[in-house]
């Protein structure tokens, strides 16, 4: 996707241009490009922890062990190699990004009016979030006492705690381990305090909403097999688990809490034992209790079933992405044009709609909470930093790049076409698309749609665009307009999430967020808090906040897609060739000549680039 000019465009020269771009208000282009940067210096610091460790290791001796030295270095520089084509790609994405977003400052002004997005009843069968924006929101009170404690999602116990964690259960905290609390609710502590208060004992469980929290954030001050093991020698410590004889009618329901503290943690971040040493640590903890509670042996054989069910289903989603990408990267790198398009292959923009959604679901469902902690946090890579300790999931990233990827396989196969009618069919066409993605709550999908048409290369089609009915395009790309802090938008996404929380039917249940905005608004929460307060203690408070935020996204990741699969249109939106920037931009002149001086000097320089007389 490389644009002629970034040969003569510096890594500093863009960043010195982008200053005033990435703001809060920028626009879905600059939101995309903010979150696009952040991504990028997270893979700048995983290879400078491997090209560290793989220093540490070309310099120890290991004796008479060579071919353990030899694995371990040809591990990490399989990682370095991964890493590094990672990083490339980022970098590349980021600059094509980036001087878009530069062209579009330069050329601001659209004659298009904002017309605000209609709010009204809708008499359609299928579910539209239209009909319950104006929807009087349930009482707070009311949903207490009809939901069980059994039933309630995460998001929602931490919706009945808007001021904060409160402990309801009496904490066994010393009063040299205090916790500070202010009006009930948990603020900060020590870190030794934090992880005492995770601690089960035999009469007090850690609430579900502080074990979210902690494990969510804490990895930022303690790597996770180094709290297990902290968690586990406490354990032992205060219940004499080490003792020959231990009384079990003395421990009382300390089994059970241990063993809901450990399953909690394995449901809500399994991705933390695909660490050895944190597999290693569950067996050691889990063979002592069931010592003590024989009667618990099957709830733990149930754990570890449920946690090595979700680590393969991630392993053989990895595997899958990766066959998918190697074709899709094929398939763009030969650069054919096309010989059929989306709306042969798929004529109905609802079941597009529904397919994308699939997508989505799948994509989504896979990101790991800590994905969003550990890929921006800003803490700098400590000497003790390994391999080991590094991200061990790309979740976020490949989420990020399907975003990337619906945008431009929307403008290439608008300038596939050198017929100007079979153009405004397929802008027609996405058009009808985008709408049915909002009435599903598939709102990524849809920005994604409305990027793609709004990418230069589609813009300048004005003779097309004559021939488009446009209302149709004001009313979808209202919702990236980032005025009042893109607030139609979030008005749509509340009234997506309204529709949610009472549904019984599993259409109505969809939320599908912009990511990217998602994103950025965690970025700025976690910047605009500090983690540490001047006393040294953590700022559990911005724990709460982050896992405030996230915790709506694991609710929405756990609903599974109700529409039906269509193998072929799957396989054709991820697989189908998209165009390069080049090519992209070549093509769109094919399809409309250019007609500015700049127009025709980019035409003709192009045409040099690719050896075009």
């Amino acid at each position: 996707m490389e644009d002629p000019g970034f040969r003569s465009l510096g890594r500093q020269q863009l960043e010195s241009e982008l200053r005033k771009i990435r703001e809060p208000s920028a626009d879905l282009f600059g939101i995309q490009l903010e979150v696009t940067f952040r991504l990028l210096e997270a893979e700048k610091r995983k290879l400078s922890v491997l090209q560290s460790e793989l220093g540490q290791l070309n310099n120890n001796d290991y004796g008479h062990d060579v071919a353990q030295k030899r694995a371990a270095i040809g591990q990490i520089q399989s990682s370095v190699t991964r890493f590094q084509l990672n990083y490339n790609r980022l970098e590349q994405e980021y600059k094509v990004a980036a001087m878009g977003m530069i062209k579009r400052q330069h050329k601001r002004g659209s004659s298009r009016s904002q017309p605000a997005i209609g709010l009204k009843q809708t008499s359609k069968s299928r579910p539209s979030i239209f009909g319950t924006i104006a929807k009087e929101k349930p009482n707070k009170k009311e949903k207490r006492l009809s939901v069980g404690p059994q039933m309630i999602s995460l998001s929602r116990m931490f919706d009945l705690r808007p001021s904060g964690y409160d402990s309801q259960v009496p904490s066994h905290y010393t009063e040299d381990e205090a916790l500070i609390f202010e009006e009930g609710n948990l603020m900060a502590g020590s870190l030794e305090a934090l992880i005492q208060h995770l601690v089960p004992t035999t009469n007090y469980h850690p609430d579900r909403t502080y074990v979210f929290a902690f494990l969510l954030s804490s990895r930022l001050y303690i790597k996770p097999h180094i709290l297990l093991k902290e968690v586990c020698q406490i354990c032992v410590f205060q219940q004499n688990l080490a003792e020959d004889e231990i009384n079990q009618e003395k421990l009382g329901t300390f089994g059970p809490n241990i063993l809901q503290l450990l399953g909690e943690w394995t449901e809500m971040f399994p991705y933390d034992f695909r660490d050895d040493r944190m597999m290693k640590q569950l067996k050691e903890i889990t063979q002592r209790i069931i010592s003590i509670y024989p009667e618990l042996q099957t709830d733990f054989a149930s754990l570890t079933h449920n946690l090595i069910n979700k680590l393969s289903s991630l392993h053989k989603y990895e595997e899958e992405l990766s066959k998918i990408n190697t074709e899709a990267v094929r398939k763009s790198s030969i650069q054919e044009v096309p010989t059929t398009d989306i709306t042969e292959i798929c004529p109905s923009p609802l079941e597009c709609a529904q397919q994308l959604t699939h997508i989505e679901l799948e994509r989504l469902g896979q990101i790991g909470p800590e994905e969003f902690v550990q890929a921006f946090a800003k803490e700098p890579v400590s000497s003790e930093t390994s391999f080991k300790d590094m991200k061990k999931t790309s979740n976020l990233e490949a989420y990020v790049n399907w975003f990337n990827r619906l945008s431009y396989l929307v403008t290439t196969e608008i300038c596939s076409h050198l017929k100007k009618k079979n153009r405004v069919k397929v802008i027609e066409y996405f058009l009808d698309v985008g709408k049915e993605c909002i009435n599903i709550g598939n709102f990524n999908s849809l920005i994604a749609i409305i990027a793609g048409l709004n990418m230069s290369q589609v813009s300048r089609l004005k003779k097309t665009w004559a021939k488009v009915n446009t209302a149709k395009f004001e009313i979808l790309e209202h919702q990236m307009d980032p005025s009042n802090n893109f607030g139609s938008y979030r008005s749509c996404l509340k009234a997506a999430m309204w529709r949610s929380e009472g549904a019984t039917n599993a259409r109505e249940k969809i939320v599908i967020p912009f990511f990217s905005l998602f994103v950025k608004d965690l970025y700025f929460l976690n910047e605009g808090h500090s983690s540490k307060l001047e006393n040294g203690n953590i700022n559990f408070e911005k724990f709460w906040q982050l896992a405030k935020q996230i915790s709506g996204l694991v609710t929405w990741q756990q609903v599974q897609c109700p529409f039906e699969k269509k193998a072929d249109v799957l396989h054709y939106i991820l697989t189908n060739p998209v165009f390069s920037e080049s090519n992209l931009s070549l093509a769109s002149f094919e399809c409309e000549a250019p007609f500015s001086k700049n127009e025709k000097e980019r035409h003709k320089d192009l045409k040099s680039k690719v050896g075009i007389s």
